[in-house]
């Protein structure tokens, strides 16, 4: 899959260039299905909610789960992260965030690239994200929340949060989103199961708690071109990883004959 000139120049112009129906019900219901036992799991790869106790965000799935590892190496996913970073790419991340319906808490606003930075001392933002509805996100669940054009800010300065939720982040602070939102307002991409969001790296971004009755599962990947390579391993392996081996693509149809395979 490659994206079009005018979604590559959205991505140039607005930092993210958001694709309704990038994957079918089927192989949606594929990913979500191995999701409860993801979740179910005692290690360290589920980071909890601090009160509910709940999966904040499940980490690296796609090292021991058969169906993300194939998720992380889509043609519909991949395809499009070497075509706006120019090259080839390994995954430096890889989450599954389960924003729990009336338990998911916030994530405040902040750039992906301001942690990959302090902590990974990854050298430039030619990293980006992309991001798989697994449930349909609505105004209600806590949808992402993008400030358009604020990429083109570079790295802005930002301060370690380890108090507000269970998981530490560096946060930018209250009077930069305002000037941030003053210039280029706010967006909050939704849609049904199967959309997807490709965004930069540097794009500020935050969500709302879910306060709604509906869960708001979420795929997260990081793709980061090998030649830009973190040269810090101060975090766990499973949340910044350290095999920086170019991506060989699955089948477009991977999920689908899975789902075929497990079967028979």
């Amino acid at each position: 899959m490659q994206l079009t000139q005018d979604q590559l120049d959205q991505f140039e112009r607005d930092g993210y260039v958001f694709i309704p129906d990038l994957f079918s019900a089927e192989e949606i219901a594929v990913m979500k299905g191995e999701v409860p036992a993801l979740f179910a799991q005692d290690r360290p790869e589920n980071v909890r909610e601090r009160v509910s106790g709940k999966v904040r965000t499940n980490f690296a799935a796609h090292t021991y789960n058969d169906v993300y590892g194939k998720v992380s190496r889509h043609p519909r996913l991949i395809g499009p992260a070497q075509q706006l970073l120019g090259g080839p790419v390994y995954i430096h991340q890889f989450k599954i965030n389960g924003k729990a319906a009336f338990d998911g808490d916030v994530w405040q606003w902040h750039q992906d690239y301001g942690t990959w930075q302090a902590d990974d001392q990854m050298p430039e933002p030619r990293a980006m994200n992309f991001a798989v509805y697994l449930d349909e996100v609505n105004e209600y669940n806590g949808p992402l929340m993008l400030i358009p054009g604020s990429h083109r800010k570079g790295a802005i300065p930002a301060a370690h949060d380890l108090s507000t939720t269970s998981y530490p982040l560096w946060v930018i602070n209250n009077d930069t989103i305002r000037q941030l939102v003053d210039e280029g307002g706010i967006v909050a991409p939704k849609g049904g199961p199967g959309s997807a969001l490709f965004f930069h790296g540097c794009l500020v971004h935050g969500s709302t708690s879910n306060m709604s009755p509906w869960d708001r599962w979420v795929v997260y990947v990081t793709a980061n071109r090998t030649d830009n390579a973190i040269r810090q391993f101060k975090r766990p392996e499973y949340i910044a990883h350290r095999d920086f081996t170019p991506i060989e693509l699955e089948a477009d149809d991977c999920l689908l004959a899975h789902r075929r395979s497990a079967a028979e």
